[in-house]
């Protein structure tokens, strides 16, 4: 590029010990809805970590001494100062991630913001327990204590909204932390950087080390002084973090990937049903763990269904993720866009049918975006349980219809994935509900709606979608060391 080309571009840098801090070399980032690059991303290694590592490690002492009141009053201003900047942010997410301007204002960065909140609240309310021996005369009680520096690795499909999710628990309960956002989608994290001090952040408190996981992901998970790890991301990449932490005999938590069901009983609600489960399949590009990628639907109802969820598929509208009329962006990368149409080429090559999206319908883009990284919501059935779009995760704006016939049949096809992340159940009911809910093997299951969120509750995986649950009481415990204390009195 020429020097004007590369004067335009936003230029990111490193934020260690409360300073931004120029790198060596820099990745290019993409704007996934043009194709053009857009932004450069600082690509630390070994030395940025361990600056990053130093830093947090320096602030702890001091952050770890802070009341629980005073670190919830820093976390809160930080909170209001994100809801302040609101627009700006959601812009940046859009612009980067490729997600509509309407999913990253009404979803992402509010998520973000409440995020803070909810654990600057939650840690003033978290109490410890006590147990007596009279015979003995002794009392026992439980203390809880930061753990040190947590190494937080965040993914690209809600870059602020999953970075926030592990940053607020851990600094509110003491830690220090470095954090690794996706190289892919960096500029929100570094936006938030510009914010902590004024939110009284003490420097070296958060720091965060832009990066690819193969180099700076790895430089932390590798860190002899880095105790825990929260990680959200692939499976694959899971297995190499926990090999990779093994020696040090580190904590972790992994959020992983889902092949989620959706089950549809012949007495479900179709009206509530299929924009809720057109909605849980196509939502943020189909680019969320929790979305549905199979969907069950009874033998009675199954044309029915199918009829009405491809005609509600196809009223979403593909574009320019700034146009707010838009309900589907672009996806991440150009990457990621030939392997989710390579599942749709497989699934055709295996005779299932494309009943509308990707090569059946056309896909009209404006001029700007023609080099983008767009698909329709494409919905496929006829295709077999084994085959390898109902086996893996394909994370894009793809999903499933098969029809069953009864409940205990359903139950076992709908646990015959490796993933258990998330499951919905469609029904009028109620003892069918409870009765399939708690045979599915899925760390959550709704039932007649999706994605209803309460933080106070665990979160996470069951099988290859994860190890560890994170939450209001979860990510306490996730985040503090305990300690049992006896006292002979």
């Amino acid at each position: 590029p020429t020097m004007a080309h590369s004067k335009a571009l936003l230029v990111l840098e490193n934020f260690i010990g409360g300073k931004f801090v120029p790198c060596s070399s820099y990745i290019d980032s993409y704007n996934p809805s043009t194709g053009d690059v857009y932004c450069r991303v600082p690509d630390s290694g070994k030395e940025e970590v361990e600056a990053a590592v130093k830093a947090a490690k320096d602030a702890f002492p001091i952050w770890s001494s802070k009341s629980p009141l005073e670190r919830s009053q820093i976390l809160n201003k930080l909170a209001d100062l994100i809801e302040h900047d609101l627009e700006a942010f959601a812009q940046a997410e859009s612009k980067d991630q490729g997600k509509t301007i309407t999913f990253a204002r009404t979803v992402d960065i509010p998520r973000a913001v409440h995020n803070f909140r909810f654990f600057a609240s939650s840690i003033l309310h978290h109490v410890t327990e006590c147990t007596e021996m009279p015979a003995m005369g002794c009392v026992h009680y439980t203390s809880r204590a930061p753990v040190g520096v947590a190494g937080l690795i965040s993914p690209w499909n809600l870059p602020l909204y999953l970075l926030t999710w592990k940053i607020a628990p851990a600094i509110a309960c003491g830690n220090t932390v470095v954090a690794k956002p996706s190289e892919m989608t960096s500029v929100t994290a570094w936006m938030m950087c510009k914010l902590l001090e004024k939110a009284g952040v003490p420097s070296g408190v958060v720091n965060v080390v832009f990066g690819t996981g193969a180099k700076a992901g790895e430089a932390l998970v590798c860190h002899p002084d880095v105790p825990l790890i929260s990680f959200t991301g692939s499976t694959l990449t899971a297995q190499r973090i926990t090999e990779k932490s093994a020696p040090h005999c580190k904590r972790l938590s992994l959020e992983l990937g889902g092949k989620n069901p959706a089950i549809v009983f012949d007495d479900a609600d179709l009206s509530q049903c299929i924009p809720a489960t057109v909605r849980s399949s196509f939502a943020n590009q189909g680019e969320i763990c929790l979305c549905t990628s199979r969907i069950f639907v009874q033998r009675g109802i199954y044309s029915e269904f199918l009829k009405r969820f491809v005609a509600e598929a196809k009223k979403w509208k593909t574009g320019n993720p700034s146009d707010p009329t838009i309900d589907v962006g672009a996806l991440i990368s150009k990457e990621h866009l030939e392997k989710v149409r390579n599942y749709v080429k497989k699934a055709q090559a295996e005779g299932a049918r494309v009943l509308c999206g990707e090569g059946v319908d056309p896909l009209a883009l404006p001029p700007g975006n023609q080099k983008g990284y767009f698909m329709l919501p494409t919905v496929i059935s006829e295709v077999k349980d084994e085959s390898c779009c109902m086996q893996e995760e394909i994370f894009g704006p793809v999903t499933c219809v098969v029809a069953f016939d009864t409940e205990e049949e359903v139950i076992q096809r709908a646990n015959g994935v490796k993933y258990g992340l998330a499951a919905t159940v469609w029904s009028g009911s109620v003892g069918r509900v409870h009765r399939v809910a708690h045979r599915l093997q899925s760390g959550l299951v709704w039932t007649n709606c999706w994605l209803v969120r309460d933080l106070n509750l665990p979160f996470g995986g069951m099988k290859a979608s994860g190890i560890g649950r994170e939450g209001g009481k979860d990510s306490y415990e996730f985040f503090t060391e305990v300690k049992t204390i006896t006292i002979k009195h």
